[in-house]
């Protein structure tokens, strides 16, 4: 047992500079070892960690490098949603899994944080300490946090939204849906109505006039509500007449809702213009209950491409965007892996059943 202790308290004392001393190779080596695998060979890799596992060392002391470098190797991914949403959102998890997995190979950590309009809790701000900088996923609005993040001036990344001091990542949000306008316009449709997500402030869902929405520059849907609008004047069709419903959350019950009044009041429309998949599958079951024929009597178009869309019949006319690879970007680029620059990813439509091409059989 003495000689068990006398082990175990030599090998709690090592130091990266004792074991580099041990196995006559530099700190740095040691270090690559544990955290940066892509600057060793696997062979010598493999050989320092063996070597440390019987000198009993483990690792550098993570406190100890945060102390002396000023990184903690956790990166704050801060979501606009709930956790459990964002946890349930297929466009919103495929985000997060394509920055996991930029962090799994760099050995990195992920902590998620949630934006909070009026939060002062100390909890809060002792988790935003703890991480090297942020990537903001969604609409981050002024208030108290916003003030909070700006002054630690930490390495920020933004996403879904444009910040002039930050580098952001973002798709094309406004040809993607002026393109599937267009491509469901080719039909002749004069009875449109828009279904939108959060193009005002406030949570509600309501009819929605212009001078109540919010900016473009940091609102998506606002950019796709844009591209909605100009293809309409395209085709010959009075924006100010098109019924613009607001949608506070991305959410099925919600939609089903407001699917259900507009196909169950007056003027039915003949083509829905929807600003997600999910608020696109809600519509299309409300038309399926009220046997409206989909796309004899009506035509859906959505928004994200999520393999949902794909697998029911009708099948879902969409716009594809690339999720996973949006994640991935800004991962690389908050890491120094990718310039330093603003992304503006391409869109690409899905035509499928519940929006035919011209000239298809409906």
């Amino acid at each position: 047992m003495g000689d068990d202790s006398r082990v175990v308290e030599e090998s709690r004392r090592l130091t990266i500079k004792d074991i580099a001393q041990k196995l006559n190779v530099s700190t740095a080596t040691i270090s690559n070892a544990f955290n940066r695998p892509d600057q060793l060979s696997e062979q010598l890799r493999k050989r320092i960690l063996e070597d440390c596992r019987q000198l009993g060392y483990d690792g550098p002391n993570a406190a100890a490098r945060s102390l002396r470098t000023g990184r903690s190797g956790i990166i704050g991914v801060m979501l606009t949603d709930s956790l459990a949403y964002s946890m349930s959102d297929p466009v919103a998890s495929q985000f997060l899994a394509g920055v996991g997995e930029v962090l799994d190979k760099q050995h990195c950590n992920m902590l998620l944080l949630q934006v909070k309009d009026e939060d002062s809790s100390y909890k809060s701000r002792q988790m935003e300490s703890m991480v090297d900088g942020f990537i903001i996923y969604g609409i981050m609005r002024s208030g108290r946090q916003f003030e909070r993040l700006m002054q630690q001036q930490k390495r920020t990344v933004t996403v879904d939204f444009d910040m002039d001091q930050f580098t952001s990542v973002n798709i094309e949000n406004y040809s993607g849906a002026r393109a599937s306008a267009e491509h469901a316009l080719k039909h002749g449709h004069r009875q449109v109505a828009i279904l939108g997500l959060r193009l005002i402030s406030d949570y509600q869902v309501a009819l929605v006039s212009h001078r109540q929405l919010l900016n473009s520059r940091h609102s998506i849907t606002v950019r796709r509500l844009d591209g909605y609008l100009d293809a309409l004047s395209q085709a010959g069709l009075d924006p100010e007449q098109v019924p613009i419903w607001n949608i506070p959350e991305n959410s099925h019950r919600i939609a089903y809702q407001v699917a259900s009044e507009i196909l169950m009041g007056p003027n039915r429309p003949t083509l829905l213009l929807c600003m997600s998949d999910r608020v696109a599958l809600a519509a299309l079951q409300v038309a399926l209950q009220l046997k409206i024929k989909v796309p004899e009597e009506l035509h859906i178009v959505g928004f994200d491409g999520i393999p949902e869309g794909s697998n029911l019949h009708p099948s879902l006319t969409t716009v594809h965007q690339q999720s996973e690879l949006k994640g991935q970007l800004a991962a690389k680029i908050f890491l120094g892996q990718e310039a330093d620059r603003d992304v503006v990813l391409p869109t690409r439509l899905v035509v499928r059943e519940s929006c035919p091409a011209v000239g298809c059989k409906d």
